[in-house]
């Protein structure tokens, strides 16, 4: 099993920035890719950005250039950079891990709320 514990989400105006972190517990070996997701009122959850645990990252068309992902593998914490913040992106963000044998975990999600 994987915990995940998010931190970081809030409220920030246009143009803003905020960072969202992700730390792993448990069996963390087991973990191949971290990454973040979101999901908006009325939307499907879609993938943000992502990162392996070599430190190759993956972004959605809607956040390059804008959000930054990292990744500690010491800490065996993930994080989410996000600047010039827009109103669409205000969704519940979701730390995710990608493990062994095709296992899935979730972490409790975190609001961010971008005001125009």
């Amino acid at each position: 099993q994987v915990q995940l514990v998010e931190s970081g989400g809030g409220l920030v105006q246009a143009g803003g920035s905020l960072r969202l972190s992700c730390a792993a517990s448990g069996s963390i070996f087991s973990i191949n890719a971290m990454g973040w997701y979101r999901q908006a009122p009325g939307k499907q959850r879609e993938l943000v950005a992502a990162i392996t645990t070599a430190g190759s990252p993956n972004y959605a068309d809607s956040v390059k250039g804008r959000f930054t992902i990292s990744r500690d593998n010491a800490k065996m914490t993930v994080y989410l950079q996000m600047s010039s913040l827009k109103p669409e992106d205000t969704a519940v963000y979701y730390c995710n891990a990608a493990a062994m044998k095709r296992r899935d975990y979730w972490g409790q999600g975190t609001q961010v709320t971008v005001s125009s």
